[in-house]
């Protein structure tokens, strides 16, 4: 509590900086700090930049300015800085630190910030490989692993979860994401910023969460990166805001605007999105950081005259932290003194970052998650390893298994082929920036430690990754001769997939598809495990082969996981989170489009809305996803009516038909057969894990309320309409049969 007759500023520049943090709490202290800063210290507050002096291994982001530990400090010490980002290091962080908390003349302390986007130390398998474990639990819990090995390693904030809808496979950042369908994504949000967050955001162990990138980035033109996004507002509403608003209301106090403009205005610089949806009507208290230097290019989308005019734009709009670019340290004190920025936003801006950085406890703690014991007793732990392995073994699909090829016995003789089956440095996959290298477990070390002495291993590189090798595919074809069957890892390497890394055709490279002929060719019985960041348009050998895995980027226990299931310690259960397309033209492609007028219902052919040359069906369609052994679901039952207002009961059988236990992920989809908005042919609404015996009968039940039916309408008010629809419990988005039921008023 302030003084009687005493104003904040007189206060604060009576204490020293540790005495007023310790004479004053909570809102207090905050305004006592905004009425003594000066503007350059306020746009120091409203300024992060790449950590120069603690970066880990190759440096991650573009344009970095080296500077020394000693310049550092010194614009540690004036203030310059809100934080820093992507570097780690407890002893250098304390240090970095004690600058702030000590000589700088407010004493404000420092926020450091990372992308930790899927592990830190210890690799968990990308976002969307996750998203196809179906599995919210299991995101929440390596989340909460994530954020352990993060604030060991000197971390406060990370820069994830994205949230983005992605239905376009060409884009690179697919890999970062839950995949095309906003329901799934708005789960995955939720429980993703609960294990990054937890409930406490001053426990040392957790990290502030920051849904990215708001909004619509997965909606880019054509899948190219940095691109425009041209959307119709109910599209936005009701596709690509509902995972924030989730991700927001598990608590998350921070987002990250996106690159892209959504019908002309760059989101960085967007006052409709970051203040009028953003705050006004969703109440978002937390705080807004430019993505990289996003904020200075508004002048290149042509939205800014100049830097100052960008800083005006951004601010103003609601962008409140400025990366890396300078610009608002540069520019606010002389746009403030002009009159170009009110004072008043520059403190509204300021407050919410102090808010924050109090909400984690960094004015009680400033070393909090800089403990020199956590750096080593918090770093891959043995539960934090195996939480590896079995997010691995539930995040691969397998996509076909023709004559119950897989899986194979440990006494066979098995060629392993393919560019990545020992490449440790890869295996993280895209966007893994603090990875224990040396700690990750090939695919070749994961098969030879299954197998043991029972049966034999021959390895054969074939190819590079996009490129042939001198003699690669005859030493590929004698191993595979060699041998009962052959196992051929193709795919993408990590540098193929993430940011800046949109494809035009997202089909296995041609020195792959070269080598997996050859293979064919032997006729050798062919287990591929594709290896990639998005959906994969597939063709040829890969295609055709008899038994196909998706694997993803499996991360630091790839090998051991992938072992577990070609040889059957475990079972497959993962569900695409994204539709595989026949052909790489079919893009953007997902299962919950709309009807056109003309929709193709078959295989018709003429005038019809379709391409020439394949059918409107997907190769492999969201929610798709076979075990090692035979599920069938009966007819899908529905007791309706449902009345506005209430719930009704939705159920099937689904029987184990086979000779193996398996997991099945049952999904509910609904449709609207009529509204005022034509809507998607199927939505999903409901996801149910079964763990089913051989033979086994269980009866799988959904309620079904007025939500689940709810639509945005033009006024972009989002409410169900009276009317028919249809409802499927199926094991994929082109599965099972409908019931009919009516909600009535």
């Amino acid at each position: 509590m302030l003084l009687k007759g005493v104003s904040a500023g007189a206060l604060l520049s009576a204490l020293s900086p540790a005495a007023a943090r310790i004479r004053m709490t909570g809102s207090a202290r905050i305004e006592a700090l905004i009425a003594g800063m000066t503007l350059a210290e306020k746009a120091g507050q409203l300024s992060i930049y790449s950590d120069p002096v603690r970066a880990y291994g190759a440096v991650v982001n573009p344009g970095v300015v080296t500077q020394g530990l000693t310049e550092i400090k010194a614009r540690i010490a004036r203030g310059e800085m809100v934080g820093l980002f992507n570097g780690v290091g407890v002893a250098l962080g304390r240090a970095l630190q004690k600058v702030a908390v000590e000589q700088s003349r407010t004493g404000i302390p420092l926020i450091f910030a990372a992308d930790v986007i899927h592990g830190c130390r210890t690799i968990f398998p990308i976002p969307l490989g996750e998203a196809a474990s179906f599995d919210l639990d299991l995101a929440e819990r390596t989340a909460r692993a994530a954020a352990l090995e993060a604030s060991a390693l000197g971390v406060h904030w990370t820069f994830a979860p994205m949230v983005d809808v992605a239905r376009d496979e060409r884009w690179g950042r697919v890999a970062e994401g839950a995949g095309e369908d906003p329901w799934l994504g708005e789960m995955f949000a939720r429980a993703r910023v609960r294990g990054f967050q937890g409930t406490d955001l001053r426990d040392p162990t957790r990290v502030l969460a920051c849904p990215k990138h708001f909004a619509a980035y997965g909606a880019v033109q054509g899948g190219m990166e940095y691109n425009t996004a041209e959307i119709s507002d109910t599209t936005l509403w009701q596709v690509h805001l509902p995972p924030f608003k989730a991700a927001f209301g598990a608590g998350a106090l921070s987002t990250m605007a996106s690159f892209n403009d959504i019908a002309g205005v760059p989101s960085t610089a967007n006052h409709h999105l970051l203040t009028e949806i953003l705050r006004d009507e969703w109440g978002f208290k937390g705080v807004v950081v430019s993505d990289y230097t996003s904020e200075q290019e508004v002048i290149a989308h042509g939205y800014a005259a100049d830097e100052r005019d960008a800083v005006v734009k951004s601010l103003t709009a609601g962008c409140d932290i400025s990366m890396q670019s300078g610009l608002y340290y540069k520019h606010l004190p002389e746009l403030v003194q002009s009159g170009k920025v009110p004072i008043a936003v520059v403190d509204r801006a300021v407050r919410r970052v102090l808010e924050v950085k109090q909400a984690l406890g960094l004015f009680e703690n400033p070393y909090r998650s800089l403990d020199p014991a956590r750096n080593v007793s918090d770093i891959r732990r043995p539960e934090t390893v195996a939480l590896a392995r079995e997010a691995g073994r539930k995040s691969v699909v397998l996509l076909r298994n023709e004559g119950n090829l897989l899986p194979l016995a440990k006494t066979a003789t098995i060629a392993l082929i393919g560019p990545a089956i020992s490449d440790r440095a890869d295996l993280p996959g895209p966007w893994a920036v603090f990875p224990d290298v040396a700690s990750h477990v090939t695919i070749e070390e994961g098969f030879r430690a299954a197998m043991g002495s029972h049966g034999a291993l021959h390895v054969a590189r074939g190819c590079d990754y996009e490129a042939p090798i001198e003699g690669g595919i005859a030493s590929a074809v004698a191993a595979a001769m060699a041998c009962d069957v052959v196992v051929l890892v193709a795919g993408e390497s990590a540098g193929m997939s993430g940011e800046a890394q949109a494809r035009v055709d997202i089909g296995i490279p041609p020195a792959q598809l070269a080598l997996a002929e050859a293979i064919a060719a032997t006729g050798k019985p062919l287990v591929v495990v594709l290896r990639h960041g998005r959906a994969l348009a597939l063709t040829g050998a890969v295609r055709n082969a008899p038994a196909i895995l998706a694997s993803w980027f499996l991360g630091s226990e790839t090998g051991h996981a992938l072992a577990d299931l070609v040889f059957g310690d475990a079972a497959p259960r993962g569900r695409l989170p994204v539709s595989f397309p026949q052909s790489s033209g079919q893009e953007p492609f997902y299962y919950n489009h709309r009807s056109t007028g003309r929709p193709q219902t078959g295989d018709e052919k003429d005038y019809k809305a379709r391409y020439r040359e394949v059918t409107n069906a997907p190769l492999y369609p969201f929610g798709h996803g076979l075990t090692y052994s035979a599920v069938v679901y009966g007819e899908t039952m529905a007791k309706g009516p449902l009345v506005r207002g209430g719930r009704m009961i939705v159920w099937a059988t689904v029987a184990n038909t086979g000779n193996r236990p398996c997991h099945e992920v049952a999904q509910l989809y609904l449709h609207a057969r009529v509204a005022s908005v034509t809507q998607p042919v199927r939505v999903l609404r409901g996801i149910r894990h079964l763990d089913l015996a051989p033979g086994q009968v269980v009866t799988v039940s959904f309620d079904v309320t007025e939500a689940d039916l709810a639509y945005v309408h033009q006024d972009l008010r989002s409410f169900a309409d009276p009317g028919l629809f249809d409802v499927w419990i199926a094991p994929s988005a082109q599965g099972g049969t409908a019931a009919t039921f009516a909600m009535t008023d």
